[in-house]
């Protein structure tokens, strides 16, 4: 079973007629806003198929829905699909509002990263949510990984020193950051995430470094306005796109690629611990289609 079989499939082109005329595109079009592409993004999509199909000569929905497949593929091909993991140790750091399974995300994370002989220590800087440590706590258990945490309220730019003194030490190949999901107000979570990165640039000087936003695939739109505002204090490398299993509104992958040029690197289908995959976009585009 391929890794995206656990997606609802949305089958844009299950109902279309057998004509490529104007009721194809317009249906098209529907299809796609309809799984949370967004308006922008559906007619450059729409727009770039009219134009292949014209000047491919396809004549068949079959032949044009491959053609969608590629038109896909090609606009979630933005920046490199794959982590910087190139220094020991490698940071990453995890950003997102509460409940989209940024912890969960990161306990999956670091299971397959050991799973790949890498030796990984999480940081437990969400230190405004009571469970946060303790749910990274049983991650950290369950995979046998290393954990650095402190009170509910520390300082978590102290948490990550800590943990980054710790990596040093241990000869930790990753370091996965779990952050706060909701802080006051934006200036709050700017000054938050700037007092960690300087903390990163001080004792880790040139290590390699992610930024991942992870987002819930079933809020649709209103997770593009969260990346926005999420690009805005933090300079996003790439998205982690949750609950895909539970939505058919996967089509805002692709709008995020499209309006933020930031790629997916990480999709998650289910509660296993192996169901978060590195982001296939050929294989998505498929699914979707």
């Amino acid at each position: 079973m391929g890794f995206f079989d656990k997606l609802k499939k949305i089958n844009i082109f299950a109902n279309f007629g057998s004509e490529l005329d104007d009721d194809f595109y317009d249906e098209l079009e529907e299809s796609l806003i309809l799984a949370d592409m967004g308006m922008d993004t559906t007619m450059k999509a729409v727009d770039t198929l009219r134009e292949r199909v014209r000047d491919q000569k396809i004549r068949t929905v079959e032949e044009a829905r491959d053609c969608m497949a590629g038109v896909l593929t090609e606009m979630l091909q933005v920046g490199n699909g794959a982590l910087d993991l190139s220094t020991q140790p490698s940071v990453v750091l995890f950003i997102g509002v509460n409940g989209v399974g940024k912890t969960t995300t990161i306990g999956k994370l670091g299971h397959q990263l050991k799973g790949e002989g890498k030796k990984v220590l999480f940081a437990a800087a969400d230190t405004f949510r009571a469970a946060a440590a303790d749910q990274l706590t049983i991650w950290a258990e369950r995979g046998g990984i290393d954990i650095v945490k402190q009170h509910e309220g520390a300082d978590p730019a102290s948490v990550v020193y800590d943990a980054l003194s710790a990596a040093r030490a241990r000869k930790t190949d990753v370091v996965l950051i779990d952050t706060a999901g909701r802080l006051h107000n934006k200036q709050n979570l700017m000054n938050e995430l700037n007092k960690i990165s300087r903390v990163v640039d001080r004792e880790l000087p040139g290590c390699a470094r992610e930024t991942l936003l992870v987002l819930d695939a079933t809020t649709g739109q209103n997770g593009l306005i969260q990346a926005k505002q999420f690009q805005e204090t933090a300079a996003l490398t790439g998205i982690v796109l949750t609950k895909l299993d539970g939505t058919a509104k996967g089509g805002i992958a692709i709008a995020i690629a499209q309006e933020l040029g930031i790629p997916v690197k990480y999709a998650g289908v289910g509660e296993g611990i192996d169901d978060l995959r590195p982001f296939d976009p050929a294989e998505f585009a498929q699914a979707l289609i």
